[in-house]
């Protein structure tokens, strides 16, 4: 059996588009397989969010990443892209980060240049550490694979905020250069900047798109157009569950019950997985009535 990075490396060549819903614990990565997309990313965000109820500031640790991205793998047949943040310290700190995220059964791993601790990259009070620290990020995250960790490198850049378009794109350049296998810009503020990405840096280029964020919502026929090959929605799963969490504990208080805006508890049960369990569990004597 191929390897996750490999069969990541051959969707991304025979598909325009890939459109990936972001998971954040086992049972969202197991619905967006289930639902037939081939592909996630494992958002930093939303893993903070729903594993510590703390916004994505750095709080969340590089073990308590991993420890969630080993049960998100398993949880799903999509080829899951995970989160590495900053790497998690030094040139050292990265390349230990991509090989314990290569280990848990990540496609890929995500690299930034942001300066500890980091922010979402639509929020404010973003830093980016020096041109010569990014490019050693990812020439660290490459050595890596390198050195056998196999796992596919996406290079991000949150330069545009504080710097402007110019330096992201030169430093999306240089860490194509350096061997990223994926490049992202983040938070382009407009149609004519994201046109502009694409064209002026060859490579794999993945949109973020964030409800409400800096960058606009496009089609998929629009962000294929334009030359993103990856889109990932990294909040909507987390916000779409957290309005239904938020709305059933304001019917709940007001001393009534949600009951109309709930799953059958049959289909609830299938999506969970009893349904899988009860069929694969027939094969063995040891089974209940």
């Amino acid at each position: 059996m191929t390897s996750p990075a490999a069969r990541l490396r051959a969707h991304l060549t025979d598909t325009p588009l890939t459109v990936m819903p972001c998971c954040f614990d086992g049972l969202s990565a197991k619905l967006i397989g289930d639902a037939g997309f081939p592909v996630t990313f494992m958002s930093g965000f939303a893993v903070s969010a729903a594993r510590l109820g703390a916004p994505d500031t750095g709080l969340i640790s590089y073990g308590e990443m991993v420890d969630q991205g080993r049960n998100v793998c398993a949880a799903t047949p999509s080829l899951v892209i995970g989160d590495g943040d900053t790497g998690y310290g030094n040139a050292l700190n990265v390349k230990r980060t991509v090989k314990g995220y290569a280990q848990a059964g990540f496609a890929a791993i995500m690299i930034e240049d942001q300066l500890a601790p980091k922010r979402c990259g639509h929020t404010r009070g973003k830093l980016v550490v020096d041109r010569v620290q990014a490019v050693d990020r990812i020439k660290a995250a490459v050595d890596a694979r390198e050195d056998g960790a196999d796992i596919l490198i996406l290079a991000r850049t949150d330069a545009r905020h504080g710097h402007g378009l110019d330096e992201a794109l030169e430093r999306a350049r240089l860490f194509r250069e350096a061997g990223a296998d994926l490049l992202f810009v983040e938070a382009p503020q407009s149609v004519e900047e994201m046109e502009t990405v694409c064209r002026e840096v060859p490579g794999i280029h993945m949109a973020n798109l964030v409800e409400g964020g800096a960058t606009p919502m496009l089609s998929h026929a629009e962000l294929e157009q334009i030359g993103y090959r990856l889109a990932a929605y990294p909040l909507t799963l987390l916000s779409a569950a957290t309005k239904a969490m938020v709305s059933a504990l304001q019917v709940m208080a007001a001393g009534e019950h949600p009951g109309s805006a709930l799953l059958d508890f049959a289909e609830l049960r299938r999506h969970v997985g009893f349904d899988a369990y009860y069929a694969e569990e027939e094969a063995y004597a040891d089974k209940r009535s």
